[in-house]
């Protein structure tokens, strides 16, 4: 599917997992083209858990409040990349960018379609050295199964990459340090689950 989405449209993030919706959320977009597809997530955000059985239990957000609880998010993804880059600001300043490692994203006639793989990256806006976060969560989905040997390999390339182009210098996120979300920009409403079965309730 190659229709681009307009900026300030309203589109669906599904998280999928064994052909099935895990978590659903509505975001925005800021940016669509050939190099990225960037959607901002609002504080306050209503998020849709998928219900029944999944292989990998239910999702670990279900026990809290069923919305997106921190500040405000802008999510960069690139075509047939296995990470996104989430940029977080405090006080209009950017504190850190956030390297999610999910499965690339796939578009659908509503929004996007992908699946967190576990392991994520930190890299402090001053400089700082980047530091590696939820590793041990990672290596246990793929002690028991979660993930494929290729799967786990996969990941483990997209890591590998995204350390070289932070190490090289050439973070292609950072054309984004300055963007800030338009004013009026309201939160958007709670995404029904596609197959009619109610939300996991809180």
């Amino acid at each position: 599917m190659d229709t681009r989405f307009r900026e300030g449209e309203v589109i669906v993030r599904r998280e999928m997992l064994d052909g099935r919706e895990w978590l659903v959320y509505p975001v925005r977009v800021t940016g669509d083209d050939e190099h990225a597809l960037a959607v901002y997530l609002a504080q306050g955000t209503p998020l849709t858990f998928g219900r029944g059985d999944f292989r990998w239990g239910p999702h670990a957000w279900l026990e809290f409040a069923h919305v997106w609880q921190s500040s405000g998010v802008l999510q960069l993804q690139r075509p047939g990349e296995g990470y996104a880059v989430w940029g977080r600001w405090d006080s209009g300043e950017l504190r850190e960018w956030y390297v999610n490692f999910q499965a690339p994203y796939a578009r659908t006639e509503h929004g996007f379609d992908t699946l967190d793989h576990e392991l994520d990256l930190v890299i402090p806006a001053d400089g700082s050295p980047y530091r590696w976060k939820d590793v041990e969560h990672f290596e246990e989905r793929v002690r028991t199964g979660g993930f494929t040997n290729r799967e786990a390999a996969a990941v483990r390339a997209a890591a590998a990459r995204v350390v070289d182009l932070v190490e090289r210098g050439e973070c292609w996120w950072e054309r984004w340090r300055e963007w800030a979300p338009p004013a009026g920009w309201d939160v958007p409403a709670p995404v029904a689950l596609t197959d009619g079965s109610p939300p996991a309730a809180p």
